[in-house]
């Protein structure tokens, strides 16, 4: 019964139907679970009038910073694990859709110093950022929806220009192009995803992989730098 009840509550805050809990799993671990997802619960609503927008439940976990929150936009269902850090200030702020989760130790940080104001950080619905993420946003970050990303991955939107030898490297200022993750994607443990790069629709990033240039729809690339492995659909 109380099984039931739980996959009844989960399903109505994610908006998804079909949502199942695994019989194997204790009673025991879905009263655990109950009970830190409640403190997670009145930590959000603690967080909620403090954000520039809040469109549903929001759950935090333990030891959470949130800074400069009149810049941050959070959908429907937002989980933030332990230990996350997001500094909103940009341009643009923070936008987080509809089911996102973003694991433990996760950095979003929109805005290195204070002479080049950011851009700003996008993530759509049903997407996740893994545990040990760090997203650098100053030239802007986009991640589609349904987009899966494992842990460790790395976000860079931004380079020092290094051209001039009669100049030290931090006086010659910094190039932002963003950084475009479109929806469907899976980028593996570990990737790395510098500045100026889009990953197309669909496409598969292997672990370990350091992504310097676009990636076309529906591929699969691995390596440093990121080669094309094959297409999906292919043996």
């Amino acid at each position: 019964m109380f099984r039931h009840f739980l996959q009844s509550l989960i399903r109505k805050l994610k908006h998804d139907p079909h949502y199942t809990i695994d019989p194997a799993v204790p009673a025991t671990a879905l009263v655990t679970v109950l009970k830190e997802r409640g403190f997670a619960y009145l930590r959000g609503s603690m967080r909620k009038p403090f954000l520039a927008e809040s469109r549903g439940v929001f759950f935090v976990g333990r030891r959470v910073q949130l800074l400069n929150t009149r810049s941050l936009h959070v959908g429907a269902s937002v989980t933030l694990e332990d230990d996350v850090k997001i500094d909103a200030l940009s341009r643009h702020g923070v936008h987080l859709g509809n089911n996102v989760s973003i694991g433990r130790f996760s950095v979003i940080e929109c805005t290195g110093i204070l002479t080049h104001l950011g851009e700003g950080f996008w993530i759509g619905d049903n997407s996740n950022l893994g545990d040990y993420n760090f997203v650098g946003a100053a030239g802007g970050v986009r991640i589609g929806d349904n987009v899966l990303i494992g842990q460790s991955v790395r976000f860079h939107s931004e380079n020092h220009v290094f051209a001039r030898t009669d100049a030290l490297i931090r006086e010659q200022g910094v190039t932002n192009e963003g950084i475009v993750v479109e929806d469907d994607v899976w980028l593996g443990s570990g990737a790395v995803i510098l500045d100026g790069v889009t990953i197309g629709r669909g496409a598969v990033v292997a672990a370990g992989s350091v992504v310097t240039k676009d990636v076309e729809p529906y591929t699969v690339v691995g390596g440093s730098p990121a080669k094309v492995l094959r297409s999906r659909g292919e043996a």
